[in-house]
């Protein structure tokens, strides 16, 4: 019997809700993956409710569950390792630190970073030190990454909002030759209306990925992307497909939402998890 594959996760935790880890590793899971959560924060839900509790984890704390991670050789194991939000500049600095080792110890390893920095219409909501951070140290060091339109716009230093804005991107964004960016959530001007792409961008040139746009703002639905595009490549699907796959079951998740008026994605449906599972 073949060990499965690895994925380290190192992003945000609830207690309530699916954001962060409490969105990523059941999908994952559900594949067949094996998941290694390491919380960058744990709160007590997602912020979308009238009371947060929690914080940061403390550096130290969070260097020495890095550490015990390295004790138990996951970097060597690992197949990816995925970033997300990170809430300290100082957790930041530790786990590019991290991905550098790890990087070094395993060079087939797949490192994905989701830059969770901001949004359209709320603008950034990390602070500019985090942010510098994801730009300066932790893209150099990505094969794939999964920047909202924001983000991307953010990032590269210019506005991202025509196709022809693509052009040069990659360069302006300090990624990898061979790396590939996902720019997600891509309202463009060439988007159709009542449409809503994610569009890859690697060596060999841009594709789009249209989906339909449903018109409801809920935390975690980047991070469920991110992890569905992960269970797909675990299960053999190429990158196109992989994001075809999980804009529509982003978009399933959001539906359950919807029709249960809650306001945190829904991955527990059995419509959600046949779709995820099927062939």
């Amino acid at each position: 019997m073949s060990r499965p594959e690895l994925v380290i996760s190192i992003q945000s935790q609830v207690v309530y809700g699916h954001v962060g880890n409490s969105a990523a590793v059941f999908p994952m899971q559900a594949v067949g993956m094996e998941v290694a959560p390491i919380p960058t924060v744990i709160l007590s839900n997602t912020p979308n409710h009238p009371t947060l509790r929690g914080r940061a984890m403390p550096p130290d704390f969070f260097a020495d569950l890095l550490l015990g991670a390295e004790e138990r050789g996951l970097p060597e194991r690992a197949k990816y390792l995925v970033t997300g939000y990170i809430g300290s500049p100082e957790v930041a600095l530790l786990t590019a630190d991290f991905i550098e080792r790890a990087k070094a110890a395993n060079p087939a390893l797949i490192y994905l970073c989701d830059p969770v920095m901001g949004d359209t219409g709320t603008g950034l909501y990390v602070p500019e030190s985090i942010a510098a951070i994801f730009r300066d140290r932790l893209l150099p060091l990505a094969d794939l990454a999964t920047p909202n339109q924001f983000e991307l716009a953010y990032l590269g230093g210019i506005e991202v909002a025509a196709l022809a804005d693509f052009e040069g991107l990659r360069e302006r964004l300090n990624v990898t030759e061979g790396a590939r960016i996902i720019g997600t959530g891509c309202v463009l001007a060439e988007t159709e209306a009542g449409m809503i792409e994610s569009v890859i961008l690697g060596p060999e040139g841009i594709s789009r990925h249209p989906a339909r746009h449903l018109p409801v703002a809920l935390s975690g639905t980047g991070d469920l992307f991110t992890a569905l595009v992960v269970a797909g490549l675990g299960r053999g699907r190429s990158l196109g497909r992989a994001v075809d796959e999980a804009q529509a079951l982003t978009g399933m998740a959001i539906a359950d939402a919807q029709a249960l008026g809650t306001l945190e994605v829904q991955i527990g449906g059995r419509s959600f998890r046949e779709a995820l599972l099927r062939d």
